[in-house]
Protein backbone atom coordinates (compact mmCIF):
# COMPACT_ATOMS: atom_id res chain seq x y z
CA UNK A 1 0.00 0.00 0.00
CA UNK A 2 1.58 3.30 -1.02
CA UNK A 3 2.08 5.82 1.74
CA UNK A 4 0.15 9.09 1.32
CA UNK A 5 1.98 12.36 1.89
CA UNK A 6 2.08 12.96 5.64
CA UNK A 7 0.24 16.04 6.90
CA UNK A 8 0.66 15.44 10.63
CA UNK A 9 3.79 15.59 12.78
CA UNK A 10 4.94 14.25 16.08
CA UNK A 11 5.97 17.04 18.46
CA UNK A 12 9.63 18.01 18.47
CA UNK A 13 12.34 18.81 15.92
CA UNK A 14 13.10 16.56 12.96
CA UNK A 15 16.54 15.73 14.41
CA UNK A 16 15.19 14.88 17.86
CA UNK A 17 15.25 11.07 17.59
CA UNK A 18 18.78 10.97 16.17
CA UNK A 19 19.99 13.27 18.95
CA UNK A 20 18.41 11.13 21.66
CA UNK A 21 20.01 7.98 20.25
CA UNK A 22 23.40 9.67 20.03
CA UNK A 23 23.17 11.15 23.52
CA UNK A 24 22.11 7.91 25.17
CA UNK A 25 24.97 6.00 23.53
CA UNK A 26 27.67 8.56 24.26
CA UNK A 27 26.68 10.31 27.50
CA UNK A 28 26.93 8.65 30.93
CA UNK A 29 23.58 7.86 32.56
CA UNK A 30 24.16 10.40 35.34
CA UNK A 31 24.21 13.12 32.67
CA UNK A 32 21.65 11.77 30.20
CA UNK A 33 18.80 11.22 32.67
CA UNK A 34 18.79 14.79 34.07
CA UNK A 35 18.96 16.19 30.53
CA UNK A 36 15.99 14.01 29.52
CA UNK A 37 14.09 15.20 32.59
CA UNK A 38 14.84 18.83 31.78
CA UNK A 39 13.85 18.30 28.16
CA UNK A 40 10.54 16.90 29.36
CA UNK A 41 9.81 20.15 31.22
CA UNK A 42 10.57 22.07 28.01
CA UNK A 43 8.28 19.80 26.01
CA UNK A 44 5.58 20.24 28.63
CA UNK A 45 5.81 24.02 28.24
CA UNK A 46 5.55 23.94 24.43
CA UNK A 47 2.72 21.37 24.11
CA UNK A 48 -0.32 23.04 25.67
CA UNK A 49 -2.90 20.80 23.96
CA UNK A 50 -1.19 17.57 25.06
CA UNK A 51 -0.68 19.05 28.52
CA UNK A 52 -4.38 19.83 28.84
CA UNK A 53 -5.40 16.35 27.65
CA UNK A 54 -2.96 14.76 30.10
CA UNK A 55 -4.36 16.80 32.97
CA UNK A 56 -7.96 15.89 32.05
CA UNK A 57 -7.14 12.20 31.75
CA UNK A 58 -5.23 12.12 35.04
CA UNK A 59 -8.13 13.85 36.80
CA UNK A 60 -10.46 11.13 35.49
CA UNK A 61 -8.28 8.24 36.58
CA UNK A 62 -7.04 9.72 39.88
CA UNK A 63 -10.43 11.13 40.90
CA UNK A 64 -8.96 14.56 41.66
CA UNK A 65 -7.19 17.41 39.84
CA UNK A 66 -3.69 16.45 38.71
CA UNK A 67 -0.69 18.49 39.84
CA UNK A 68 1.79 19.90 37.32
CA UNK A 69 4.38 17.46 38.69
CA UNK A 70 2.05 14.55 37.90
CA UNK A 71 1.50 15.86 34.38
CA UNK A 72 5.29 16.11 33.99
CA UNK A 73 5.62 12.54 35.25
CA UNK A 74 3.09 11.42 32.61
CA UNK A 75 5.21 13.09 29.89
CA UNK A 76 8.47 11.73 31.31
CA UNK A 77 7.14 8.18 31.50
CA UNK A 78 6.39 8.45 27.79
CA UNK A 79 9.92 9.78 27.15
CA UNK A 80 11.29 6.72 28.96
CA UNK A 81 9.25 4.43 26.71
CA UNK A 82 10.39 6.35 23.62
CA UNK A 83 13.97 5.57 24.62
CA UNK A 84 13.05 1.88 24.89
CA UNK A 85 11.67 1.99 21.32
CA UNK A 86 14.77 3.76 20.05
CA UNK A 87 17.04 1.23 21.74
CA UNK A 88 15.05 -1.59 20.14
CA UNK A 89 15.41 0.11 16.75
CA UNK A 90 19.20 -0.04 16.99
CA UNK A 91 19.22 -3.72 17.89
CA UNK A 92 19.07 -3.84 21.68
CA UNK A 93 17.11 -6.93 22.73
CA UNK A 94 13.88 -6.30 24.65
CA UNK A 95 13.10 -9.34 26.87
CA UNK A 96 9.41 -10.22 26.73
CA UNK A 97 7.69 -12.40 29.33
CA UNK A 98 4.05 -13.47 29.00
CA UNK A 99 2.13 -13.57 32.28
CA UNK A 100 0.77 -17.03 33.29
CA UNK A 101 -2.91 -16.06 32.86
CA UNK A 102 -3.97 -17.05 29.30
CA UNK A 103 -0.33 -17.75 28.36
CA UNK A 104 -0.95 -21.29 27.10
CA UNK A 105 -3.81 -20.16 24.86
CA UNK A 106 -1.77 -17.22 23.57
CA UNK A 107 1.36 -19.27 22.87
CA UNK A 108 -0.68 -21.97 21.12
CA UNK A 109 -2.05 -19.33 18.77
CA UNK A 110 1.30 -17.65 18.11
CA UNK A 111 2.92 -21.03 17.44
CA UNK A 112 0.24 -21.97 14.91
CA UNK A 113 0.44 -21.01 11.22
CA UNK A 114 -2.99 -19.36 11.33
CA UNK A 115 -2.96 -15.58 10.70
CA UNK A 116 -4.52 -13.66 13.57
CA UNK A 117 -5.52 -10.17 14.65
CA UNK A 118 -3.46 -8.81 17.54
CA UNK A 119 -5.02 -5.85 19.30
CA UNK A 120 -3.41 -3.48 21.75
CA UNK A 121 -3.56 0.05 23.15
CA UNK A 122 -1.33 3.08 23.63
CA UNK A 123 -0.36 1.72 27.04
CA UNK A 124 3.05 0.88 28.42
CA UNK A 125 5.26 -1.03 26.02
CA UNK A 126 2.41 -2.30 23.86
CA UNK A 127 3.60 -0.28 20.86
CA UNK A 128 6.49 -2.72 20.48
CA UNK A 129 4.42 -5.89 20.36
CA UNK A 130 4.08 -5.96 16.58
CA UNK A 131 7.85 -6.20 16.29
CA UNK A 132 8.12 -8.78 19.05
CA UNK A 133 5.54 -10.96 17.28
CA UNK A 134 7.73 -10.95 14.20
CA UNK A 135 10.40 -12.62 16.32
CA UNK A 136 8.04 -15.60 16.68
CA UNK A 137 8.26 -16.18 12.94
CA UNK A 138 5.09 -14.29 12.00
CA UNK A 139 4.79 -11.77 9.21
CA UNK A 140 2.96 -8.83 10.75
CA UNK A 141 1.27 -5.87 9.10
CA UNK A 142 0.90 -2.99 11.53
CA UNK A 143 -1.80 -0.35 11.15
CA UNK A 144 -0.33 3.08 11.78
CA UNK A 145 -1.10 6.74 11.28
CA UNK A 146 1.63 8.14 9.05
CA UNK A 147 3.16 11.37 10.35
CA UNK A 148 5.91 13.55 9.02
CA UNK A 149 8.66 12.88 11.58
CA UNK A 150 8.24 9.29 12.76
CA UNK A 151 11.90 8.25 12.68
CA UNK A 152 11.26 5.67 15.41
CA UNK A 153 8.78 3.86 13.15
CA UNK A 154 11.14 4.10 10.18
CA UNK A 155 14.11 2.70 12.12
CA UNK A 156 12.11 -0.19 13.58
CA UNK A 157 10.69 -0.96 10.13
CA UNK A 158 14.21 -1.10 8.69
CA UNK A 159 15.40 -3.40 11.47
CA UNK A 160 12.52 -5.84 10.93
CA UNK A 161 12.33 -5.51 7.13
CA UNK A 162 10.72 -8.55 5.53
CA UNK A 163 8.79 -9.46 8.68
CA UNK A 164 7.01 -6.19 9.48
CA UNK A 165 5.14 -3.91 7.10
CA UNK A 166 2.86 -0.93 7.60
CA UNK A 167 -0.69 -0.20 6.50
CA UNK A 168 -1.37 3.52 6.77
CA UNK A 169 -4.77 4.54 8.15
CA UNK A 170 -4.44 8.01 6.59
CA UNK A 171 -5.99 6.67 3.38
CA UNK A 172 -9.24 4.96 4.47
CA UNK A 173 -10.48 4.61 0.88
CA UNK A 174 -7.79 2.03 0.11
CA UNK A 175 -7.32 0.63 3.60
CA UNK A 176 -9.89 -2.18 3.35
CA UNK A 177 -8.28 -3.47 0.14
CA UNK A 178 -4.87 -3.38 1.82
CA UNK A 179 -6.23 -5.21 4.87
CA UNK A 180 -7.81 -7.87 2.65
CA UNK A 181 -4.57 -8.32 0.75
CA UNK A 182 -2.50 -8.64 3.91
CA UNK A 183 -4.83 -11.17 5.51
CA UNK A 184 -5.19 -13.25 2.36
CA UNK A 185 -1.40 -13.33 1.92
CA UNK A 186 -1.03 -14.93 5.36
CA UNK A 187 0.03 -11.87 7.36
CA UNK A 188 -1.21 -11.25 10.86
CA UNK A 189 -2.42 -7.75 11.70
CA UNK A 190 -1.44 -5.67 14.72
CA UNK A 191 -3.59 -2.67 15.52
CA UNK A 192 -4.21 -0.39 18.47
CA UNK A 193 -7.83 -0.11 19.48
CA UNK A 194 -8.20 3.00 21.64
CA UNK A 195 -8.56 5.95 19.24
CA UNK A 196 -12.07 6.11 17.78
CA UNK A 197 -11.28 9.02 15.44
CA UNK A 198 -9.40 6.60 13.15
CA UNK A 199 -12.16 3.97 13.05
CA UNK A 200 -15.46 3.85 11.19
CA UNK A 201 -16.66 1.12 13.58
CA UNK A 202 -16.76 2.60 17.10
CA UNK A 203 -19.10 1.41 19.84
CA UNK A 204 -19.64 2.32 23.53
CA UNK A 205 -18.03 0.19 26.23
CA UNK A 206 -17.68 0.77 29.96
CA UNK A 207 -14.33 2.35 30.79
CA UNK A 208 -13.22 4.70 33.56
CA UNK A 209 -16.70 5.11 34.98
CA UNK A 210 -18.66 5.79 31.79
CA UNK A 211 -19.72 4.16 28.49
CA UNK A 212 -17.01 5.44 26.11
CA UNK A 213 -16.49 5.01 22.38
CA UNK A 214 -13.80 2.53 21.33
CA UNK A 215 -12.93 1.17 17.88
CA UNK A 216 -14.58 -2.19 17.26
CA UNK A 217 -13.02 -2.71 13.82
CA UNK A 218 -10.75 -5.55 14.89
CA UNK A 219 -13.75 -7.78 15.62
CA UNK A 220 -15.50 -6.89 12.37
CA UNK A 221 -12.32 -7.94 10.56
CA UNK A 222 -12.15 -11.13 12.61
CA UNK A 223 -15.70 -12.05 11.64
CA UNK A 224 -15.29 -10.97 8.01
CA UNK A 225 -12.08 -12.94 7.43
CA UNK A 226 -12.63 -15.72 10.03
CA UNK A 227 -9.55 -14.80 12.05
CA UNK A 228 -8.97 -15.16 15.82
CA UNK A 229 -8.58 -11.98 17.88
CA UNK A 230 -6.32 -11.60 20.91
CA UNK A 231 -5.19 -8.54 22.86
CA UNK A 232 -1.77 -7.99 24.41
CA UNK A 233 -0.90 -5.29 26.95
CA UNK A 234 2.75 -4.81 27.89
CA UNK A 235 4.02 -3.26 31.11
CA UNK A 236 7.70 -2.18 31.08
CA UNK A 237 10.04 -3.60 33.69
CA UNK A 238 12.67 -0.94 34.40
CA UNK A 239 14.84 -3.38 36.36
CA UNK A 240 15.29 -5.70 33.34
CA UNK A 241 14.67 -3.32 30.46
CA UNK A 242 12.03 -5.75 29.24
CA UNK A 243 8.26 -6.13 29.04
CA UNK A 244 5.72 -8.20 30.95
CA UNK A 245 2.83 -9.03 28.62
CA UNK A 246 -0.73 -9.70 29.70
CA UNK A 247 -2.64 -11.59 27.02
CA UNK A 248 -6.41 -11.81 26.81
CA UNK A 249 -8.32 -15.00 26.10
CA UNK A 250 -8.45 -15.67 22.36
CA UNK A 251 -11.71 -14.80 20.61
CA UNK A 252 -12.40 -17.15 17.72
CA UNK A 253 -15.46 -16.68 15.49
CA UNK A 254 -17.85 -19.61 15.82
CA UNK A 255 -18.90 -20.85 12.39
CA UNK A 256 -21.94 -22.57 13.88
CA UNK A 257 -23.38 -19.20 14.99
CA UNK A 258 -24.81 -16.40 12.89
CA UNK A 259 -23.11 -13.00 12.63
CA UNK A 260 -25.38 -11.40 15.24
CA UNK A 261 -24.53 -14.04 17.86
CA UNK A 262 -20.81 -13.80 17.05
CA UNK A 263 -20.96 -10.01 17.36
CA UNK A 264 -22.60 -10.28 20.79
CA UNK A 265 -19.82 -12.65 21.88
CA UNK A 266 -17.22 -10.24 20.49
CA UNK A 267 -18.67 -7.34 22.49
CA UNK A 268 -18.49 -9.39 25.69
CA UNK A 269 -14.89 -10.32 24.88
CA UNK A 270 -13.89 -6.69 24.26
CA UNK A 271 -15.57 -5.49 27.45
CA UNK A 272 -13.53 -8.06 29.40
CA UNK A 273 -10.37 -6.79 27.66
CA UNK A 274 -11.23 -3.19 28.60
CA UNK A 275 -11.86 -4.28 32.19
CA UNK A 276 -8.34 -5.71 32.20
CA UNK A 277 -6.98 -2.51 30.67
CA UNK A 278 -8.77 -0.31 33.19
CA UNK A 279 -7.32 -2.31 36.08
CA UNK A 280 -3.83 -1.72 34.66
CA UNK A 281 -4.52 1.96 33.96
CA UNK A 282 -5.64 2.51 37.55
CA UNK A 283 -2.59 0.65 38.83
CA UNK A 284 -0.18 2.44 36.45
CA UNK A 285 -1.89 5.72 35.46
CA UNK A 286 1.22 7.27 33.92
CA UNK A 287 1.56 4.41 31.39
CA UNK A 288 -1.52 5.47 29.37
CA UNK A 289 0.16 7.28 26.44
CA UNK A 290 -2.91 8.82 24.82
CA UNK A 291 -2.23 12.57 24.87
CA UNK A 292 -5.53 13.23 23.10
CA UNK A 293 -9.06 13.80 24.42
CA UNK A 294 -10.21 10.85 26.51
CA UNK A 295 -12.53 8.53 24.60
CA UNK A 296 -15.86 10.40 24.57
CA UNK A 297 -18.63 9.31 26.91
CA UNK A 298 -21.89 8.36 25.25
CA UNK A 299 -25.11 9.81 26.78
CA UNK A 300 -27.76 7.27 27.71
CA UNK A 301 -30.21 8.59 25.09
CA UNK A 302 -27.62 8.08 22.33
CA UNK A 303 -26.99 4.38 23.03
Amino acid sequence: MSAPPPTLRNPGPSWGYAFLLWAERTWPRWLFRPVLMGGTWIGLAFMPAQRAHSRAYLAAVLGRPATITEVWRHFFTFADFLMLKLRASRGVAVPCTVEPENRTEFETLTASPRPALFGSFHFGGSDLLGYLLSGLGRRVSILRLRVGNSADTQMLGERFAGKVSFLWVNDPANLLFALKGALESGDSLALQCDRPEFSAKAEPFEFLGAPRLFPFTIYHLGLLFDRPVVFCIAVPEPATGGLRVQASPVFTPDRTLNREANTRAARLHFQAVLNQLEALVRRHPFLWFNFLPLNPAVPAHAR
